[in-house]
């Protein structure tokens, strides 16, 4: 995703994500693939092998969650951070594969979810960064 890191200036896009078409609700299938982790070396390792693997157009890593939930007959409450992949359906399945592969959890949670509508230039980047060479 064309965006800044840290304090650095932003990044001057190419043309095409610039204009203003509007959103898409058609036939491009991007997905939302949401998975938690245990820390931000762990996130950051994860989120740069999907994304240099091109399984993921972008990793979006949020800090500062609390998970409440029971795991072998205990309720537990942890701290976590959450990964937003941004992927097409065509490469759903090598993406999770791959993140059960790199994740440190017993039972990853891999959850995606399907974008009902997105800006169509933003839709098309994904599927272009997400496509094998």
């Amino acid at each position: 995703m064309p965006h800044r890191t840290g304090g650095a200036t932003p990044p001057v896009l190419p043309a095409r994500l610039h204009d203003d078409a509007p959103c898409h609700t058609g036939a491009m299938s991007a997905l939302l693939v949401y998975s938690t982790v245990p820390d931000a070396d762990t996130a950051n390792r994860i989120a740069r092998t999907l994304v240099d693997e091109r399984l993921a157009a972008c990793v979006s890593v949020l800090p500062g969650l609390t998970s409440t939930y029971r795991w072998q007959d205990a309720v537990h409450v942890d701290a976590e951070l959450l990964l937003m992949a941004k992927t097409t359906r065509e490469r759903h399945d090598a993406l999770a594969a791959r993140l059960l592969e790199l994740h440190p959890y017993e039972l990853p949670e891999i959850i995606a979810v399907e974008a009902a509508a997105g800006h169509a230039p933003y839709l098309a980047w994904v599927a272009r960064q997400t496509q094998l060479a």
